[in-house]
């Protein structure tokens, strides 16, 4: 004798869908409050530099580096970039900030390979010496020719001071965007606290 199916019972379907709801709804959730709800994000940021937010795309046209040729247009693209906006002649805060992302990128270890380092130097350009003897790797781009200056016009401007005035360090992520800044007076340790957070996290560059 062929029997019917067993129909499901009405229990067991509504358990199957409480498990789904207990799963789907905190992460849809979270979800629409992260990039649904304008203005809202988790309190409590541990970052210890400057957020740009939003973050600023920067122009693929690239300066000239301090030898007259041009860079290439992914330059800052596929790697995390350390920034530093400076005059040429570099004087004690410029070699100073310089010293802290080579150390930095330094003491990432096995990470080091994912960070490149560029220095946009402003008029009077370079102490080239200083620069090939110290800081080798180092990619130095002139801050003044037109494709320099449409760069440093995406920088924000701190207080009103000229960029290259302002002796600031710029993190810039892998596919271009001007991300966050560290004015010189924060703690050397917080450039790598933060990369360090940042390499930990990306899954691209």
């Amino acid at each position: 004798m062929n029997l019917p199916p067993e129909q499901p019972r009405p229990q067991s379907r509504r358990q199957a869908w409480i498990l789904i709801a207990l799963f789907f709804v905190p992460l849809l959730g979270a979800f629409v409050l992260y990039y649904g709800v304008d203005g809202w994000r988790p309190a409590g940021s541990t970052n210890k530099g400057e957020l740009i937010h939003p973050p600023r795309p920067l122009p693929s046209e690239m300066a000239l580096t301090s030898k007259g040729v041009a860079l290439d247009q992914n330059l800052l693209h596929g790697k995390w970039t350390l920034v530093y906006v400076g005059s040429g002649e570099c004087d004690q805060r410029c070699r100073e900030s310089l010293i802290l992302i080579r150390q930095t990128r330094l003491a990432l270890n096995d990470d080091a390979a994912r960070v490149q380092r560029l220095f946009l130097a402003a008029q009077p350009c370079c102490d080239q010496a200083y620069l090939d003897a110290e800081h080798m790797g180092i990619t130095v781009a002139s801050a003044d020719d037109a494709a320099g200056k449409a760069l440093l016009n995406v920088f924000p401007k701190y207080g009103g001071e000229p960029v290259e005035q302002a002796g600031r360090i710029y993190i810039v992520d892998p596919l271009g965007n001007l991300m966050m800044s560290y004015s010189p007076q924060a703690q050397r340790k917080d450039l790598l606290e933060d990369l360090r957070k940042l390499l930990k996290l990306s899954h691209i560059g």
